[in-house]
């Protein structure tokens, strides 16, 4: 499990662990692991030409210390200092190793091959000062390596609030935390690499967003035993589509008929329950199921839907026009919006939602008494209770008409199968994502595409290869 944990834990953890070494070794440590990570962006250091942006804290001593090292290695390493205080010792590395710095933007050669964003580290506020937005903007285009975070995202909530670094790569020390995780900020950091402090993880505490890794899915992921039949392996009810969006039913059925339960029922129009069972000959009609998905382009009919499945007592997975229907608490269920129908569902604007979403899906699955499962670049799962995990997997093909139809009857089939409303969410989603990376091979992809995929992203991740 990755885990990603508040800027006071991290701060606790890294005291707790400076008492126990030599002064200065754990910025050694993180220096040589961020000096290490450019060298490997860059496929080397020789007469490569490296700047260190660089603020008066800690982190500015990384990329101090860091450049050091890149200029041992034969680098040309310059760095522009941001404020009247700099890293002392630091500093003095950086000049005893070739590299030199400079407090004047005008002076530096825009011809770079790297910079390293060290202005501020987790203990800074969100925005940047102007000498720091100048000089992002003089190298613009030039790649970005930021020191922990990028500099100018809120650390514990990942909102943005002014301007902000946009890293091509965060190398990050210790542990994850929450900015590289959830949106707006995780899309700020690039490509993420941990460098290993040695940090306790009793220090540490309790993460407040996790990600779901293939080890996890594959504990978690639901399999036969040997004397399973088609009802002991769980039965998924589908309550979906309408005569505008007949479609819906086809994917939302598609996503919960991929193997992981013993039966899929559907109730809904005539015709287009004899499409499905075209498309699915597998499929049955009415009966006793163990979870409903409801709401996949049910338009006019979604508010009855609803009421028919929860009239069974069974968990439910709500989406799309269902979700405007939900009145009250929903023990044991998933709701499964978007930003705009989380927004509508909360009466505030979607933009709010877009900035926070870290917070309005906590508040909405304390409110809905449910697991809330914020579809988005990472998308959330909430229970709650607080717990948060959020999703790594999947391409920005992803986002496509019908995906989210195919999401929800994948997570049915799951809670059917019997997994607990937090697990279904947050493994459906991570076996959803994986899907689409493999559908979309690096190009588009159709949410029929995603659904077809969902069984070797299963077979694999339970063999071990994902």
């Amino acid at each position: 499990m990755l885990r990603a944990h508040a800027v006071d834990d991290v701060r606790r953890a890294e005291r707790a662990a400076m008492d126990a070494l030599a002064d200065g070794a754990l910025m050694q440590r993180a220096a040589a692991g961020l000096a290490a990570a450019v060298l490997d962006l860059l496929g080397g250091a020789y007469g490569r030409r490296v700047l260190l942006l660089v603020g008066p804290g800690d982190n500015g001593g990384d990329a101090l210390w860091a450049g050091a090292r890149l200029a041992g290695r034969g680098a040309r390493v310059e760095a522009l200092l941001l404020s009247e205080r700099a890293h002392e010792a630091g500093l003095r590395a950086l000049r005893s190793a070739g590299g030199r710095a400079t407090r004047d933007l005008d002076a530096l050669d825009p011809a770079l091959d790297v910079v390293v964003d060290g202005i501020v580290g987790i203990g800074g506020r969100p925005g940047l000062d102007p000498a720091s937005v100048a000089a992002l903007e003089r190298f613009a285009g030039v790649p970005v390596v930021s020191v922990d975070v990028p500099s100018g995202v809120d650390v514990d909530t990942g909102r943005l609030d002014g301007p902000h670094v946009r890293a091509d790569l965060t190398v990050t020390f210790g542990t994850h935390k929450v900015a590289h995780l959830v949106d707006p900020a995780s899309a700020a950091c690039g490509a993420l690499h941990l460098v290993d402090l040695g940090l306790d993880d009793e220090a540490l505490g309790e993460a407040v967003v996790a990600a779901l890794q293939p080890d996890d899915v594959r504990r978690l992921l639901p399999r036969p035993g040997p004397f399973a039949q088609k009802y002991s392996r769980g039965v998924v009810g589908v309550r979906a589509g309408s005569g505008t969006y007949p479609g819906a039913a086809l994917l939302a059925v598609a996503g919960a008929d991929t193997g992981l339960v013993g039966m899929v029922r559907y109730v809904g129009p005539d015709a287009i329950a004899h499409t499905v069972r075209s498309a699915h000959p597998e499929v049955v009609g009415a009966g006793r199921v163990q979870a409903w998905v409801v709401g996949p382009g049910g338009g006019d009919d979604a508010a009855t839907m609803l009421a028919e499945a929860r009239a069974d007592g069974v968990p439910l997975v709500v989406d799309a026009d269902a979700l405007q229907h939900v009145d009250g608490p929903l023990p044991g269920s998933v709701l499964t919006p978007h930003a705009g129908e989380l927004a509508a569902m909360l009466g505030v604007e979607r933009t709010e939602v877009e900035a926070a979403p870290l917070g309005f899906a906590r508040d909405a699955a304390a409110r809905w008494d449910c697991v809330v499962l914020l579809k988005g670049h990472h998308t959330l799962v909430a229970d709650p209770a607080g717990r948060v995990r959020a999703t790594t997997t999947g391409v920005p093909w992803l986002a496509t008409a019908g995906a989210g139809d195919v999401l929800a009857g994948l997570v049915g089939a799951l809670l059917a199968a019997g997994l607990e409303p937090y697990d279904a969410a947050s493994v459906g989603s991570w076996v959803h994502g994986a899907a689409a990376t493999r559908a979309s091979a690096g190009g588009p992809l159709t949410a029929g595409r995603v659904a077809v995929h969902i069984p070797q992203v299963v077979r694999e991740t339970l063999a071990g290869l994902g």
